[in-house]
């Protein structure tokens, strides 16, 4: 029977998404977007799912990671491995733990 990762392993997945929140906050506020706009250059309808992630309830669908990386003038594959570390703790500790 498969399990979520996060939760096999004992991690606080609640804390998880707060800490991916504060990151995202983080780089929206560096790049001088409020969630509108991030939303609208992101393509989501609503601005409230920007606050959802930022207050850590809710995660990006992988399909628009490189879309988020691209709103967010970071590196794709930067931001994918920064969102493993809290998304799939697990994943991230098997491939970069010895990285």
């Amino acid at each position: 029977m498969y399990s979520h990762p996060q939760q096999s392993a004992g991690h606080d997945v609640q804390k998880l998404r707060q800490m991916a929140g504060k990151w995202l906050k983080e780089l929206r506020e560096a790049n001088n977007l409020t969630q509108r706009q991030l939303a609208a250059k992101v393509g989501v309808e609503y601005y409230t799912f920007v606050s959802q992630l930022e207050s850590g309830r809710g995660r990006i669908p992988p399909d628009r990671y490189e879309l988020w990386a691209q709103a967010l003038n970071i590196d794709a594959t930067v931001f994918v491995k920064e969102l493993m570390k809290y998304y799939d703790p697990e994943t991230y500790r098997l491939l970069f733990a010895n990285a």
